[in-house]
This record gives C-alpha cells, sequence and structure tokens, in this order.
C-alpha cells in the first residue's frame, strides 16, 4: 500500500519517490572516476584522506569536484580530520543502490 506522500509525489512530477532516487544515484555514478572512487573507498572500509589523489590520474581540484557529486548523492559522506576531509562510504548506501537496481 502505498503512502499519501508517495503518491503525492508521484502526481506532482510522474514518477516514484525511488525512481527519482535511482536517477540521482545513476546520475551520481555516470562518470568512471566516480565509479573508481566509489569502488576503491568501498574496498578500503574505513575512511581515506588524501590518497585518492595518488590513485587516480587526475588533478585535486577534479577529484574533489567528483567527491562532491557523489557526496550530494549521498553515496559517502566526509568528516573534517584538521586540515583535511576524510571520505567513507556511506553506511547503507550501496544496499540501497543495489536494492533500487534489483527492482528494475
Amino acid at each position: 500500500m502505498q503512502t499519501i506522500a508517495v503518491r503525492q509525489a508521484r502526481s506532482r512530477s510522474g514518477f516514484g519517490a525511488e525512481d527519482r532516487e535511482l536517477a540521482v544515484l545513476a546520475r551520481a555514478l555516470g562518470h568512471p572516476a566516480r565509479v573508481a572512487i566509489l569502488r576503491y573507498l568501498a574496498r578500503q572500509g574505513e575512511c581515506v584522506c588524501g590518497h585518492l589523489v595518488d590513485r587516480l590520474p587526475l588533478a585535486q581540484a577534479t577529484v574533489s569536484q567528483h567527491l562532491k557529486v557523489l557526496k550530494q548523492a549521498g553515496l559517502i559522506e566526509g568528516e573534517v580530520e584538521g586540515p583535511r576531509v576524510c571520505y567513507c562510504v556511506r553506511p547503507g548506501s550501496l544496499r540501497r543502490l543495489r536494492m533500487l537496481l534489483g527492482e528494475l
């Protein structure tokens, strides 16, 4: 049974909340660098500070922009540690992504 909020969201945009959520996540993963970043962070299992720039053939500013996109989509989170920001996969985000993809 659908909740009122889901029905209202669907009626406003014509698409369901899960369809919009999956579109946001797919857009965030729409660049190979962001896929590589997410894969690396998922494998590490802990927050990573600065190591991403060393692992990718991209400038630091470009890596930062990709991290921003992933963070806005809710796939990763960042924690300030002194002058650095440490990034890790947001708990449950990959599980949610798998579930949404599995429903296609």
